[in-house]
């Protein structure tokens, strides 16, 4: 995958979409949780170039690729530490080296549907076209071994379904949540090419919390047993789910909706199996962002 904002011609570029017909009405459009807004900041100047955004949970995760990417492209800045660009508030960190663009989004659907708002806008305004945008994390595998990323095919919801259920104004709203399958092939051929880790295509399920949503036996409440727990999981496995998370169903939804080319690349831990737990994660992490790279 190339990285570096040189994409073949075509015969018209594609746009990055906002569904609010209220926006234009606005003398000042605040992107309160980034620190950024059209009057204050000149978002053309400073984003117009994006063509590849990584999302990830962790600002830690979002820094290090950061490093990482400046690396690659041979665009470091000696002793400029990178600064966030969100430093105005505590909510996202930001990060931007030449064409990418890579902000965290903390955890759970609320969390990454507000970042995504806002990152949707901003490139909006930034008149921003052709961009991919791929989230990087990690997640519970569903009869894989510790360690295999998981190239997300479709999000489906807690009953296995492909949809995203959000209330608004106190009616149900459901959306779609299917992602771009000719990326989801790219990135796995990508991954053949690097012979490092084991790579599926599968679906995502996303829940609405990590322990009970996601059948775990530690949390503070638990209503079920383990062999309840085990048929779940069975169940999933057999309707197609690979791994689970707790972001994906709206990752795809406002994606497909904007006209991002949206993909989530994830990595399958076991982590009691591993002595060194944060050295596992690390190497996952590290060859995520590999796998983007090539």
């Amino acid at each position: 995958m190339d990285l570096t904002g040189d994409k073949p011609s075509a015969p018209r570029s594609s746009p990055v979409y906002v569904h609010n017909p209220h926006l234009d009405s606005l003398k000042d459009d605040v992107l309160y949780h980034f620190s950024l807004g059209t009057r204050t900041h000149n978002l053309p100047a400073m984003f117009g170039d994006v063509k590849f955004v990584c999302v990830g949970g962790s600002p830690w995760r979002i820094k290090s690729f950061t490093e990482y990417i400046a690396a690659e492209l041979a665009i470091e800045e000696p002793n400029s530490g990178y600064a966030n660009i969100c430093a105005g508030t505590d909510r996202y960190t930001m990060y931007k080296v030449g064409p990418v663009l890579s902000v965290s989004h903390g955890m759970g659907i609320p969390s990454i549907a507000i970042m995504l708002h806002e990152l949707i806008k901003l490139l909006h305004h930034a008149h921003c076209t052709d961009v991919t945008v791929i989230r990087i994390g990690t997640s519970g595998g569903i009869g894989l071994e510790p360690g295999t990323v998981v190239v997300t095919k479709q999000s489906v919801d807690a009953t296995f379904l492909p949809r995203l259920e959000q209330v608004i104004l106190g009616k149900t709203v459901v959306r779609n949540t299917d992602l771009d399958q000719g990326l989801a092939e790219e990135l796995l051929q990508c991954s053949k090419e690097l012979s490092q880790f084991e790579t599926v295509i599968g679906n995502t399920m996303c829940t609405l919390d990590f322990y009970e949503g996601q059948a775990r036996l530690d949390g503070a409440l638990c209503s079920y047993t383990e062999k309840d727990k085990q048929d779940y999981l069975i169940k999933a496995k057999e309707a197609g789910v690979c791994n689970i998370e707790m972001e994906s169903s709206v990752f795809a939804a406002m994606c497909k909706l904007s006209g991002l080319r949206g993909k989530k690349t994830q990595h399958e831990y076991l982590i009691k199996k591993y002595s060194n737990p944060f050295e596992f994660l690390t190497s996952l992490f590290l060859f995520g962002k590999r796998l983007l790279f090539v």
